[in-house]
């Protein structure tokens, strides 16, 4: 299968490295300059140094170029540039099948990528969102990986992964494209939290704690957004989940534990060099949940942290003094 892979980051780059051995694939990044990089040196130095890549991977500044004779395009850009690729997308007048893998809620607006796609691409019957948990580094080193693919066509879900299956890439197919969204996005806020309790040495026990409550949050407003319980409990879930709170690999992770050490948001950032996804959806998980009247509790602490400046040992404080209730969803 031809594939187009927009977004030249790590995990584009992951993917792009690990579907080559199967499919004919384009990677295009927007940066003409990053083009440059990948062409001169064969490696993503910027973003995704220790991998060379194929030899079979063409790469491209040009969206044109890269969706001729394109049978799937691929979006893996972080969810701040997803509506500005689809636009992009829009301009070159091809009716492409679309899957992204971009997780979180844009700024400002509090949207889910599909609810994007809707806007932009309102006529977009082939498309559908890939998520699950999965570090760039194991994906592109060929190590077993699961992931789910949702989109309200089943047949077409079925046929994507029928192709992007693999012994090391299994791919399960869902049609909750509301809950695999909300998992892979409210995980990442939940996984600060997680780093920050690891950075204060509150042990093992604090963790699981703040993973299972912080399971019931995603789900709690998951539900309430319309995405079905099934699958919080399954890949896109509480195996993203699972992933990222516990994984060194994981960006948000690293950020908490940097809160923790009480370096500045600014700073903590700047060291990153990569999208931290969770710190830029807090806000908007954060204000979801008022307008639903869900209690997000672990939510609010990480927005306090990001958003006021309150110290993160004062943040896990309010946690723990919470009052004692029944453990419901």
């Amino acid at each position: 299968m031809r594939l187009a892979i927009l977004g030249a980051g790590a995990w584009g780059t992951a993917l792009a490295i690990n579907l080559s051995a199967r499919h004919q694939v384009t990677l295009w990044t927007k940066d003409s300059n990053h083009l440059s990089e990948l062409l001169s040196s064969r490696i993503n130095l910027s973003f995704f140094p220790d991998f060379p890549l194929p030899d079979n991977l063409y790469l491209t500044a040009s969206l044109a170029e890269a969706l001729e004779n394109t049978e799937l395009v691929l979006i893996v850009v972080p969810v701040s540039g997803f509506g500005e690729t689809l636009h992009d997308l829009v301009k070159t007048c091809k009716k492409t099948p679309v899957i992204w893998g971009c997780k979180g809620f844009e700024s400002g607006t509090a949207k889910l990528p599909h609810q994007i796609v809707a806007e932009v691409l309102p006529d977009q019957l082939s498309c559908g969102v890939i998520s699950g948990p999965s570090f760039a580094v194991e994906v592109a080193r060929g190590l077993p990986t699961a992931l789910t693919l949702a989109s309200e066509d089943e047949n077409f879900s079925r046929e994507m992964a029928s192709q992007l299956h693999s012994k090391n890439l299994r791919i399960y197919t869902s049609q909750d494209v509301i809950g695999v969204e909300t998992g892979g996005a409210i995980k990442n806020v939940i996984t600060i939290a997680a780093g920050i309790s690891d950075g204060m040495g509150y042990g093992h026990n604090a963790r699981a704690a703040l993973i299972t409550r912080g399971l019931m949050e995603i789900t709690r407003l998951g539900l309430a957004l319309g995405g079905k319980m099934e699958t919080f409990m399954g890949l896109a879930g509480v195996g993203d989940l699972l992933l990222t709170c516990t994984g060194d690999l994981s960006r948000n992770r690293r950020v908490g534990l940097l809160l923790a050490a009480g370096k500045p948001l600014s700073g903590i950032l700047s060291e990153l060099g990569h999208v931290a996804e969770g710190v830029h959806t807090a806000s908007a998980v954060l204000q979801l949940g008022r307008k639903f009247n869900v209690d997000m509790p672990i939510t609010e602490a990480v927005c306090k942290i990001l958003l006021e400046g309150m110290p993160a040992r004062a943040a896990v404080d309010m946690l723990l003094n919470r009052e004692p209730k029944a453990e419901i969803y």
